[in-house]
């Protein structure tokens, strides 16, 4: 197994944990995401999985509950990167021309850490990140120019109704990095 499909995997298991500990009644909670409930995240990590598929002529199939459409999203990825061919496959994305294998590390993997935060903070579970994701998006974020971060901050500016990160948080410099790359991200630690 390689580095990008062994990091989706932890990721994807760590989130799946926090979709599985919702409780019924705690779905329609507002999430950090100012648009969006607890149950809005999960659907937007879901549609960001058919996404990705896409490219590989591979789509998800309506499922009867949140854990289940969780759960078969994953699998379809976890298919995707654990076939060399599909894996490989090439294709343009708003970042340039990739692999699948490096949309997916690139989109949905970093989405399961920081969407994982906002599920576990709609849904009063534990908030904290792996301290290797927390050090790996801060280098990516850091590295963001500032024209683009801009962008990804403009509603729309991307696509129709997408919005990357809200407006970032005042953090004061001293706060853990967890705290500073939730607030450079547009979210209130």
């Amino acid at each position: 197994m390689g580095e990008i499909a062994e990091r989706y995997r932890r990721r994807a298991e760590v989130f799946e944990r926090k979709v599985a500990a919702v409780q019924p009644d705690q779905w329609r909670n507002q999430s950090p995401c100012a648009k969006w409930t607890a149950l809005n995240v999960l659907e937007h990590v879901i549609e960001m999985h058919g996404v990705m598929l896409k490219p590989v002529a591979r789509k998800l199939e309506p499922a009867d509950d949140p854990l289940t459409a969780f759960q078969e999203a994953r699998a379809a990825v976890e298919d995707v990167l654990d076939d060399p061919i599909l894996a490989l496959t090439e294709t343009d994305t708003p970042a340039g021309r990739m692999t699948a294998e490096q949309q997916i590390d690139q989109v949905i993997s970093d989405d399961l850490v920081l969407h994982g935060w906002d599920l576990a903070r709609s849904t009063d579970q534990d908030e904290t990140i792996d301290p290797v994701d927390i050090e790996r998006l801060w280098s990516k974020a850091i590295a963001i120019s500032p024209e683009l971060m801009e962008k990804y901050r403009t509603p729309g500016a991307l696509r129709a109704g997408v919005e990357v990160y809200g407006p970032e948080v005042a953090v004061p410099p001293d706060a853990p990095l967890q705290d500073r790359l939730l607030g450079l991200l547009g979210r209130e630690p």
